[in-house]
């Protein structure tokens, strides 16, 4: 229960970090990483709130780890139902996080986008037409926001 509420005052602490980001992130390829710098020297506690997002998103999945952990400990994987539910749960988190770590352009979310959607080309058959269905061709030009 207590990794729950955990989970809970994160989701919120990572909603509101991240909507005070936007307000000030431009997603342009020329600006993307001046704006971060300028939320970091400029906006008021930038720096504090950007630390809080990144290392947020890490103490979040540690508490999601830590639940499924004490789950399995008490054999809570036989409440077939919950535990469907919970499955379900964190591949939509999973999926989440992925789209949040690429849509921001700049330094190493883009490299981490190839490699992870690169992952699907080992599929037989349908792996590289998947890849550039995903990426809507061989090449992205500009950021995945605008």
């Amino acid at each position: 229960w207590n990794f729950g509420s955990l989970l809970g005052l994160c989701l919120g602490t990572q909603i509101l970090t991240g909507l005070f980001l936007a307000m000030h992130y431009t997603s342009d390829i020329a600006t993307a990483f001046s704006s971060v710098a300028h939320i970091c020297r400029d906006v008021n506690y930038g720096w504090l709130i950007r630390n809080m997002h990144a290392n947020g998103a890490s103490f979040f999945f540690i508490c999601i780890y830590a639940h499924i952990a004490r789950g399995l400990y008490y054999g809570s994987y036989l409440y077939m139902e919950t535990w469907n539910i919970g499955v379900v749960l964190l591949l939509l988190v999973m999926m989440t996080a992925f789209v949040g770590y690429v849509l921001p352009w700049g330094q190493m979310s883009f490299w981490g986008a190839t490699v992870i959607t690169n992952l699907l080309s080992a599929i037989p058959y349908v792996g590289n037409e998947l890849v550039q269905w995903i990426w809507g061709g061989f090449s992205v030009d500009n950021a995945t926001l605008t």
